[in-house]
């Protein structure tokens, strides 16, 4: 599945040649790769995403939803949430609200949660590649402070900042019962073993 159309391209940072601008990752990108990623590889029938009206503003989710075969069949007042169903049956509900783990689905009677965050996923530059570090704990926080019983799972942009922190914490994280999921640029999801 293509995601090109889900990486947005940024002035390049001071210092970069013209030519080679950032390539960053929205969260709500990161949200719907994940979810489209549970679709192929788990026995799932319905995935809930959780954007707020930030990531709604970055990305077009009702409109990137019904590009990959998927209809509304329910609305809210939200215009960028609702209920969307493909031809399988399987269904994507946007639900803007907070509180709840960016994405979430149930796979053979197991809960799947999974905390996502953006970045800049083609950058040299020493700021944005310190955000995808921070990123990655910041979200690993957020998941050890949820209670046991589901499955929980970091996501981030695939990148080589990311790889290398992902793999100093995959042990503490597994013990703690966190997967660590990267995305990279064409929706792949690659789990970081511990």
């Amino acid at each position: 599945m293509d995601f090109d159309d889900l990486i947005v391209e940024r002035p390049p940072t001071a210092g970069a040649p013209a030519d080679q601008p950032d390539r960053h990752f929205y969260e709500g990108a990161v949200m719907l790769a994940y979810a489209m990623h549970l679709f192929r590889t788990e026995p799932v029938r319905e995935v809930k995403i959780h954007p707020d009206g930030q990531h709604a503003r970055q990305i077009d989710f009702p409109g990137w939803i019904e590009k990959r075969g998927f209809r509304r069949i329910e609305t809210t007042r939200s215009a960028f949430a609702g209920t969307f169903e493909d031809a399988q049956g399987r269904r994507i509900v946007v639900h803007p609200q907070s509180g709840l783990s960016d994405v979430t689905a149930v796979a053979n009677g197991t809960t799947i949660e999974a905390e996502c965050k953006g970045g800049t996923i083609a950058t040299r530059h020493p700021g944005r590649l310190s955000k995808l570090d921070k990123g990655l704990c910041e979200i690993v926080g957020r998941l050890m402070m949820k209670g046991p019983g589901t499955r929980q799972v970091a996501v981030m942009p695939a990148t080589e900042v990311t790889r290398r922190v992902g793999r100093k914490l995959a042990p503490r994280c597994a013990a703690a019962g966190i997967r660590i999921a990267l995305v990279d640029a064409r929706g792949k999801v690659e789990d970081v073993e511990a």
